[in-house]
């Protein structure tokens, strides 16, 4: 179901074994449904999370996780109360570069590469949405619930929240066009968790000779783990050269595959590694603080 008939119409042109429904209502009561898939924009993502609930189905939904954060608050406590299944779609949570990342410095870790000294986050867009976003709305290029540190540096603030925990905003500048109603066209941020300085850039401009470029640098005592264009990594120990921890086409399709897996983990009710409605609240929190100037 989509809130526009054109798009349904064209998703079953391309996929003619998909069935629709005349509402989401119709939708979340087919028989034999286990789980909901959510990916409108973010302001009904509680109304229909909770009517998927009340209809006992799993619910994986799209980030950023709401508009409403009492009304987010209100369904986290619920879902821990009557222990429902629920989990926001953070592309990174089963992929290799996070793993590395929680294996050297994670809780639990034995610091292989030694202490932390500091972590940098670098975007970059030739255009704000990206073309192949550009059919999904307005409200990605606005400022109520669209740009690019809510849809992209959210994964990376998912990123250093799960290896190292929260993280507290102590300075940002967002620069935001003059007419009051676009997204951010910059963002420079300096954050910390415990005592581990994050250092965060990112823009649009137009001059990138890529449609898009991220990397998320860890640097520490005895070396450097970098994420680089989603699902690349490379580490280098001191004194050493970089080197390649995978090849990223393999790594990206293995971490996509592995998501899925998660999300069947989840409607079975196993355990898996997807990030809880709590967890994505506490990265949005983060991403809002960032979106005012400190």
């Amino acid at each position: 179901w989509d809130a526009n008939p054109d798009t349904c119409a064209r998703a079953l042109q391309l996929h003619p074994a998909l069935r629709s429904a005349d509402s989401v209502e119709a939708l979340i009561a087919t028989p034999g449904l286990h789980g909901l898939y959510i990916a409108t924009p973010p302001g009904p993502h509680m109304r229909l999370s909770a009517l998927a609930f009340d209809a006992g189905l799993a619910v994986l939904c799209e980030k950023p996780l709401t508009t409403d954060f009492d009304a987010a608050r209100r369904l986290v406590r619920r879902i821990a109360d009557d222990k429902l299944r629920g989990a926001v779609n953070f592309s990174l949570a089963s992929s290799h570069g996070l793993a590395c990342l929680q294996h050297n410095f994670g809780a639990g870790s034995t610091l292989p590469m030694g202490t932390l000294r500091d972590v940098r986050i670098d975007l970059a867009f030739a255009a704000w949405p990206r073309p192949w976003q550009m059919a999904a709305g307005a409200w990605l290029s606005e400022r109520a619930e669209g740009g690019f540190s809510r849809e992209v540096l959210s994964h990376f603030i998912f990123v250093l929240q799960r290896v190292l925990g929260p993280a507290a905003v102590w300075s940002s500048k967002p620069v935001y066009p003059p007419d009051g109603v676009g997204a951010e066209t910059a963002l420079e941020a300096e954050l910390r968790v415990d005592e581990v300085p994050v250092h965060i850039k990112a823009r649009v401009d137009a001059n990138l000779p890529a449609a898009e470029r991220n990397r998320m640098v860890w640097r520490a005592q005895w070396g450097v783990l970098t994420l680089r264009d989603w699902f690349g990594v490379t580490g280098q120990r001191k004194g050493g050269s970089e080197e390649s921890l995978g090849e990223p086409d393999v790594l990206r399709a293995r971490g996509q595959a592995d998501q899925l897996e998660q999300w069947v983990a989840m409607i079975e009710g196993r355990d898996h590694l997807l990030p809880g409605f709590d967890e994505a609240l506490a990265v949005q929190q983060t991403i809002e603080s960032m979106l005012q100037t400190v």
